[in-house]
């Protein structure tokens, strides 16, 4: 059945199938979409200015020092930046431009300075994470979205968008402009969920990684491989296994289930109290003890799902080859 109402985010089909339904944070109601032109899934209706102002507003982004209240989050979260930084560098020469879309606090940035010299590039939305990110001078920061007049055609040796990609209001745009930016035999390194996962499958519009009204679209792993591919993009390497987002995936998911609101614990991690107050110390005590106490099983469940290609989050490497 055609849905003309419901607009693809990224071919701007009206040809659509719809999924399934569900609610974000503030009890409002979308639609998990599939588009019939480019197979992208994809949120309806798409949320209004309102909703995302709401939805982006400083409790998204941490009203504090750091997103997350908690200092031993915000070190998980440094110990897998560096990671990813390290696994970058080993793709980058001396002096190589780099561009991080979504940079977040920018300490990704901060970490490949560990690695060696680089000009280090980042872009953020206008918030407290831009904020941090503007503390470093050695990051060149653009607040706001990018644009090809950014940065010269075929300047950039590397670009990165770590959980950005399902966000964006403008996917096939940036796209073409990543194209045109990075040079012949640059990298591109970018995760997102992976709707083609088993929690994705099970939890549907409970899912925690469906994040609405923020996740704006998803592809699968595969379709996205043959997407890359007609921006002249080879894969380099894929990987499904996550323990910094799938094991928690799992158990806010299955929270998600059985709690009349979405994300609770999540919303709590971040320090926002008023969004949990309806529920007793006793309840965020079992939520808080469920997570201790799956958190070893669901990492081991993560490496069978990630074999299977089936991880709720997926890792691509892509090189320039047109």
């Amino acid at each position: 059945m055609v849905e003309n109402h419901s607009i693809c985010v990224y071919c701007k089909s009206q040809n659509s199938e719809k999924l399934y339904s569900t609610k974000d944070i503030f009890e409002d109601t979308f639609h998990i979409h599939k588009c019939r032109k480019c197979k992208a899934y994809f949120l309806s209706p798409q949320p209004t200015n309102e909703q995302l102002a709401r939805a982006y507003d400083d409790s998204y982004y941490g009203e504090k020092d750091e997103k997350f209240e908690s200092s031993s989050v915000e070190n998980v979260l440094d110990f897998f930046r560096k990671k990813r930084a390290k696994k970058l560098s080993k793709y980058l020469k001396e002096g190589a431009n780099v561009l991080d879309i979504g940079c977040g606090n920018g300490r990704f940035l901060l970490y490949l300075q560990k690695y060696g010299k680089y000009r280090l590039n980042g872009t953020e939305l206008d918030g407290n994470s831009a904020k941090r990110a503007a503390k470093h001078s050695e990051i060149n920061l653009k607040i706001g979205f990018l644009e090809k007049s950014d940065f010269d055609k075929n300047s950039l040796d590397a670009v990165t968008l770590f959980h950005v990609f399902e966000h964006l209001s403008n996917p096939k745009e940036t796209l073409e402009t990543i194209s045109e930016l990075l040079k012949k035999d640059g990298i591109l390194l970018i995760s997102f969920p992976n709707i083609d996962s088993y929690q994705s499958r099970k939890f549907k519009g409970d899912w925690l990684h469906l994040d609405p009204p923020r996740h704006l679209l998803f592809f699968e792993p595969t379709d996205f491989i043959k997407l890359l591919k007609e921006y002249g993009f080879e894969i380099v390497s894929e990987n499904y296994l996550s323990s910094e987002q799938n094991p928690y995936g799992m158990t806010q998911s299955l929270l998600n289930k059985f709690l009349k609101k979405r994300e609770v614990l999540f919303e709590l991690l971040k320090g926002n109290t008023d969004y949990a107050k309806e529920y007793s110390k006793f309840s965020i005590l079992m939520q808080k003890l469920f997570f201790a106490v799956s958190f070893p099983v669901f990492i081991v469940t993560d490496i069978f799902m990630s074999w299977m290609k089936k991880g709720a989050t997926v890792e691509f490497t892509f090189r320039k080859i047109d």
